[in-house]
């Protein structure tokens, strides 16, 4: 068997920009806490995003779960999300007490389908949490407008969609916050972490008290919070890749030109969407099989064999995890688009150093099957 690829590889700075970086760490011994490297790429992060407002975590998940509580909602609160996205979601929210009750998704492009979600509001709704999804934007407008009618909370799990753009404005600036995961995996990296961005000012003191166990100050401890601090070497990370996200971008965007030249038009293969007035990032290339000879599970067992590791992603929706067994509103049932996209999506590799004849050689393994 050839040499294995991936799904995904993290992009990296040269190895003598990041030595570069964090060599005035060993001058000031100062690892974590809030150093000079975490406040470097906050600021940086807040110019880029056009967001004045950027909170740093060690993770993801970790940072939605804290705006989450920030917001203090009702522990008896519900909150429409959607079942097609990664387990952290759903868990987030019910880590925080709170109820998902799950708003199918559109076919298009895999994102809460807005017609939907009116249906689902209750007195007890206190949020929406919408999921952009492999650089696909939810419809912000529309969500918008439903939240403001009904006066719910907008926070959006944009773990996708960094550096995306509609009409021009970052994603980070849609609802009352977004949060981005800066895992390995995706487009921008700080090796693991995350944030949250927003505009409401009151927010800042608490999802800062929040992530340092509610500390404020020597002799002050205000929540009951938890240890979520970005450390100097994440930041440091951050710092480098973010000054050649641009370029890493462009390189994502000329492999998914190259999929679609092969995958396009193809009978039985469906891609997603491109949508209007988007700015994509790259930063997934999902392909459902609908109708082709071969299904999903056959095509991925088929890359499997010569070293080519895809990714059922998302797979399955999150209402039918077991560990939400039980639960009245996690019926997957109720959202049988999400289950169809599921059982028939494969995310293909994509990362910015995937060579064009890798591309090819997939794509030719694909089209061996019809």
């Amino acid at each position: 068997m050839d040499r294995q690829i991936l799904v995904t590889r993290s992009s990296m700075p040269d190895f003598e920009e990041y030595c570069n970086e964090i060599k005035k760490l060993w001058d000031s011994h100062w690892l974590t806490n809030m150093g000079v490297e975490h406040k470097e790429l906050q600021n940086e992060l807040e110019a880029y995003l056009g967001c004045p407002h950027v909170v740093l975590y060690t993770n993801g998940h970790l940072a939605l779960e804290n705006v989450i509580s920030a917001m203090r909602f009702s522990r008896s609160g519900e909150v429409i999300t959607t079942p097609f996205t990664f387990a952290s979601t759903t868990h987030a929210i019910v880590r925080s007490g709170l109820t998902p009750v799950f708003c199918d998704v559109r076919e298009d492009d895999y994102t809460m389908d807005a017609d939907k979600i009116e249906a689902l509001i209750t007195e007890k709704t206190v949020a929406i949490v919408p999921v952009h999804v492999y650089g696909n934007l939810c419809d912000v407008e529309r969500i918008a407008a439903i939240a403001a009618r009904y006066h719910l909370k907008v926070i959006y799990d944009a773990a996708h969609a960094f550096a995306v753009k509609y009409k021009g404005v970052s994603s980070a600036n849609f609802g009352d916050a977004s949060m981005f995961s800066f895992h390995a995996t995706k487009v921008f990296n700080t090796i693991e972490g995350g944030a949250v961005c927003f505009h409401d000012d009151e927010l800042v003191e608490p999802l800062n008290d929040m992530k340092n166990f509610g500390i404020r100050g020597p002799e002050r401890c205000v929540y009951v919070g938890g240890n979520a601090k970005m450390n100097e070497f994440q930041a440091a990370m951050g710092i480098c890749n973010l000054r050649h996200l641009d370029e890493e971008i462009e390189k994502r965007k000329k492999i998914v030109e190259r999929y679609r030249a092969h995958l396009e038009n193809i009978k039985g293969i469906k891609l997603s969407a491109v949508q209007k007035d988007v700015e994509s990032n790259y930063a997934y290339f999902p392909v459902v099989f609908d109708g082709f000879p071969a299904d999903r599970n056959q095509i991925f067992d088929a890359l499997a064999s010569q070293g080519i590791m895809a990714r059922k992603y998302f797979y399955p929706v999150t209402n039918s995890f077991e560990c939400y067994a039980g639960l009245p509103t996690a019926d997957p049932g109720k959202t049988p688009v999400a289950v169809y996209m599921a059982d028939r999506v494969l995310t293909l590799p994509l990362y910015a150093d995937l060579s064009m004849e890798d591309v090819d050689k997939i794509c030719r393994i694909i089209l061996s099957h019809r």
